[in-house]
């Protein structure tokens, strides 16, 4: 059997969701089916990917390595659908760059449903990104702006603030004892191994600093966020998150006592229009991520009134053309 594209997405579909049930129905396919077809990958590379419990499917070591390379080639083969369509269809594309972000599968959307032809290049440096657009290699950036990194944020730019201080959270395993609490002090997980991605423009800057703030050293493993994932759901490690991540059966989120840790939300593009045609569409987008995040909406609805807007606008992404949206954010 030759591996292709549609078993490394069954396997992210298993890693994500932590079990066969779950994959199969986001899937849509038969949970028998999923079955036969893991087993199959399996005996092709050589070993289990998953160890099976009651509790779901966490994945092996070799899972793991499998996972490290099947999510960068699967968001690669996306790119490609999106840029062929988009020549084939001959419209003028938009192009996006980003650092990751769970509002933008909603955000695409939503400008696609505007009528524009969005495609997307992801880059863990803000800085790169900055640089692509003033290039003109890249229409807009939506970066994020670790507190007390800033980025060099070339003066040509035109800039809109989407959030002025997003609060990081952390992920670690939900049998922890501190995920028993909505809100975790990180002298808690002092004794815990953290893993770091430090090539995230001034992440790892911020996350020492914050450990000396809170007079901590804990033992860090440097590594991706899709590996540290991996490694939450498996006990081995607890890591800093986004608050729009969701949790998942093998994993919590919570708030970090006395948000030390935050970033500013930041779109920029060479002018003001090109910033009025996308903002709207990436306000809704975040709020709507916002709200399917508990431990984050429960924050946002206690934050400041320029912070808890996000949660005011509950309109479903829209199907179709519509009138365009307001050219500017709140």
């Amino acid at each position: 059997m030759e591996l292709e594209v549609r078993h490394l997405r069954a396997l992210c579909a298993i890693a994500d969701t932590g079990s066969l049930h779950r994959a199969a129905r986001h899937l849509g396919v038969a949970q028998p089916s999923l079955s036969t077809q893991l087993r199959r990958i399996e005996l092709e590379l050589g070993g289990p990917l998953f160890l099976r419990a009651h509790t779901g499917c966490r994945p092996t070591p070799l899972g793991r390595l499998v996972l490290s390379h099947a999510r960068p080639l699967l968001a690669e083969m996306q790119l490609l659908v999106v840029e062929a369509r988009a020549a084939a269809g001959g419209g003028t594309e938009l192009r996006i760059g980003s650092t990751a972000s769970k509002a933008l599968a909603g955000w695409l959307r939503r400008l696609r449903a505007h009528g524009q032809n969005p495609t997307l290049h992801m880059n863990v440096s803000a800085n790169a990104l900055l640089r692509m657009v003033l290039d003109g290699q890249l229409d807009v950036a939506f970066v994020h702006e670790v507190e007390g990194c800033p980025l060099r944020i070339p003066p040509e730019l035109r800039l809109r603030v989407l959030v002025e201080r997003e609060p990081q959270f952390v992920s670690l395993p939900v049998d922890h004892p501190a995920a028993s609490k909505p809100e975790v002090d990180l002298r808690d997980l002092a004794g815990d191994r953290w893993m770091i991605d430090p090539t995230v423009d001034g992440e790892w800057d911020a996350v020492q600093r914050m450990f000396r703030a809170a007079d901590v050293s804990p033992h860090v493993l440097h590594g991706d966020y899709h590996t540290a994932d991996a490694l939450v759901a498996t006990g081995e490690v607890v890591t800093v998150c986004q608050p729009t991540r969701t949790p998942r059966p093998d994993m919590a989120v919570r708030r970090l006592k006395g948000d030390p840790l935050g970033v500013r939300l930041l779109v920029a593009a060479r002018t003001e229009t090109a910033l009025a045609g996308v903002c709207p569409a990436l306000e809704e987008a975040y709020g709507e991520v916002a709200r399917q995040a508990p431990a984050y909406r429960e924050w946002l609805e206690r934050a400041p009134q320029g912070t808890a807007r996000l949660l005011g606008s509950r309109r479903p992404a829209p199907d179709g053309p519509r009138r365009p949206p307001s050219p500017a954010l709140p």
